[in-house]
């Protein structure tokens, strides 16, 4: 993902790369580099980690919500909801 980390490089997006943008959720506004991906891989969705989901560390899933042509395809993913790490599910009951 770009934007994600700050550091002293360009975390913009790349010329000549394809990015979907992440609507909702702990990674809200950030762009996913779908670039290389088959359609069929867009069209599944993503889950990505995260560490400031509903469960604390765990996992974000997010699933296309429309499409861009003119950007190979892909348009915005939106948050769908959170998933625990398998190790936090156990700490949930406590």
């Amino acid at each position: 993902m770009d934007g994600a980390e700050p550091s002293g490089r360009d975390p913009g997006p790349k010329p000549g790369h394809v990015y979907g943008e992440l609507v909702g959720g702990p990674l809200d506004g950030m762009l996913l580099d779908v670039t290389g991906w088959e359609p069929e891989e867009v069209v599944d969705g993503v889950v990505l980690m995260s560490e400031q989901g509903a469960f604390g560390p765990g996992r974000s899933d997010y699933e296309p919500a429309d499409t861009d042509p003119g950007a190979g395809g892909v348009g915005r993913f939106v948050w769908r909801g959170d998933v625990p790490w398998p190790w936090a599910e156990d700490r949930l009951g406590e």
